[in-house]
């Protein structure tokens, strides 16, 4: 059996937010709403664990003016 490929982040967070539509359209019966709530669950977990990857990534990149590494806060204000 092969690994089921993992989507990309932007596929995965289109997903959730299909099935988020869905589930607030009310349309569904119980099991069709439990079911796409799993699957949102699971998607969610999936898009955290990749921007949480992502957060440790930024802070190994980010190095103070003597090339050391350092951890620094992003502001709000620092991303707009």
């Amino acid at each position: 059996m092969m690994a089921k490929k993992k989507q990309t982040f932007e596929a995965s967070l289109k997903k959730l937010e299909e099935i988020v539509t869905q589930l607030e359209e009310g349309d569904l019966s119980l099991e069709e709403s439990l079911k796409l709530f799993e699957d949102g669950v699971k998607l969610s977990r999936e898009c955290q664990d990749r921007l949480d990857q992502a957060e440790r990534r930024i802070e190994v990149l980010l190095k103070d003016r003597n090339g050391n590494p350092t951890l620094q806060e992003i502001d709000d204000e620092d991303l707009e």
